[in-house]
């Protein structure tokens, strides 16, 4: 009998395929499958190659894995894909980072709005549009399980232009649930309930129970008692050796006393969707707590992970067989043996918030089973959210657009309406060296 298959697009990738790989491990409905590893980058895909061997062996599991440059050999016949790559690295993300630096726009991510979410959605879209047109050729009843950023413009891409079915997927308001965790001293994640509502990097927590009791007060409670602490905390921060990606929470309880909601995603991706909290006045975030994340800090946490692989397959290290949180696993399983569960995911919009455009992608719970994926409704998103939600959208729709058609125009009227741009003088000389930049990337705006 043929082995069901999952590949990984991206299989080099040091931040997903380990922990993925491990899930896999983990996941007794899934033994048997084939899973494989795609990437262009040979050395990083023989790396992922030697720890999944290695993993499998491990953990004693039944799957047979196996690695290939190709992508046509990646999606045939395969059963599910897991997209997470980065069209041109950070060599490019640099120029989304540095680029606007010049225009004094600070970004502490740069991969989903603001300018740098602009490029790197110019360059990615065609990339993955054009995987999703293969899959229809080679796998067309395949799931697509989407990491890739920016999360909702690229599965808004896929879905106007194929019919492959898109899920996208991110782990922010896992990490979001952690720190409920802590700050309400529960053991169990069945303790913590939410509902959350909204679009990638910007989904809101509308309701919140703790051990069944409303939330909302609670965590109210918490931050009048905590508050002061917390910024001294920061003041006296040692911002040369900061984690970036450490989430102080200040800026989430700042927006949670304003709205009466809490966001569900680190202060980080939700500060850049503000005019307000990356600017010369606050430091660039300081104020806040946040502290913008350079190619620097990237290419660090990348050498680490690295040379902890290799010391894994060097046999100095033992490998943690813990299941990371991550539901790509969790998702398949449920399609493929028709286990009823409920996971975030990013769909196009068919009524789950019902004061957003239709078929836009919003973030919401949905249903994962045999019979596929359905979005949970969850009703409307408060004023004040859905005016700040809308303007995004709006400027998602041109990007998609941009990206598909190379209009240039549109890439325009999307820069100088984005949150982070002040300047409509500079938001032209901006995109032309953004566009000049990556032009290796993209043939659509014949640079």
């Amino acid at each position: 009998m043929k082995r069901r298959k999952i590949t990984l697009i991206g299989g080099g990738s040091l931040q997903w395929t380990p922990k993925i790989l491990v899930d896999f491990m983990l996941t007794d409905e899934l033994k048997g499958y084939q899973i494989c590893l795609h990437d262009i980058d040979e050395e990083a895909l023989s790396l992922m190659h030697r720890l999944g061997k290695k993993i499998i062996r491990e953990a004693k599991g039944n799957f047979h894995l196996i690695g290939t440059t190709s992508l046509g050999e990646a999606l045939r016949d395969a059963d599910y894909v897991i997209l997470s790559i980065s069209t041109g690295g950070l060599d490019t993300m640099r120029y989304d980072l540095e680029i606007p630096l010049k225009y004094g726009i600070y970004q502490s991510v740069g991969d989903t709005v603001g300018p740098g979410g602009l490029s790197r959605a110019l360059r990615n879209i065609p990339v993955v549009v054009g995987i999703a047109k293969k899959m229809e050729h080679l796998c067309p009843d395949a799931w697509l399980l989407n990491y890739t950023n920016p999360m909702s413009t690229l599965c808004r891409a896929i879905n106007k232009t194929t019919r492959i079915k898109t899920v996208g997927l991110c782990h922010e308001l896992l990490l979001v649930l952690r720190t409920l965790k802590k700050i309400f001293k529960v053991e169990k994640d069945s303790e913590i309930q939410v509902k959350t509502a909204g679009i990638n990097h910007f989904s809101w927590i509308l309701e919140l129970k703790v051990k069944n009791k409303e939330g909302f007060p609670l965590l109210k409670e918490y931050i009048e008692r905590e508050e002061e602490k917390l910024k001294k905390q920061v003041d006296s921060l040692d911002w040369q050796s900061l984690d970036p990606f450490k989430d102080n929470n200040i800026l989430k309880f700042e927006l949670f006393k304003m709205f009466g909601c809490l966001p569900a995603e680190g202060d980080r991706h939700v500060a850049e969707f503000f005019p307000h909290f990356l600017t010369e006045k606050t430091s660039a975030g300081r104020k806040y707590g946040i502290k913008l994340t350079t190619i620097e800090d990237r290419l660090r946490v990348m050498e680490r992970a690295r040379k902890e692989i290799q010391s894994i397959i060097e046999e100095k290290q033992s490998i943690k067989l813990e299941y990371s949180g991550e539901k790509a696993c969790d998702i398949i399983s449920a399609i493929a043996n028709g286990k009823d569960s409920i996971f975030m995911m990013n769909l196009p919009n068919r009524g789950q918030i019902a004061n957003l455009p239709s078929e836009v992608i919003v973030e919401t719970p949905a249903l994962a089973n045999a019979n596929g994926v359905h979005p949970v409704s969850v009703g409307e998103l408060p004023p004040g959210i859905l005016g700040l939600t809308l303007k995004h959208i709006t400027n998602q729709e041109m990007i998609v657009e941009a990206a598909l058609t190379g209009n240039k125009g549109l890439a325009l009227q999307a820069l100088v309406n984005d949150s982070l741009v002040k300047n409509w003088e500079d938001a032209a000389k901006m995109l032309d060296e953004l566009l000049q930049a990556n032009a290796d990337y993209l043939p659509q705006f014949r640079l």
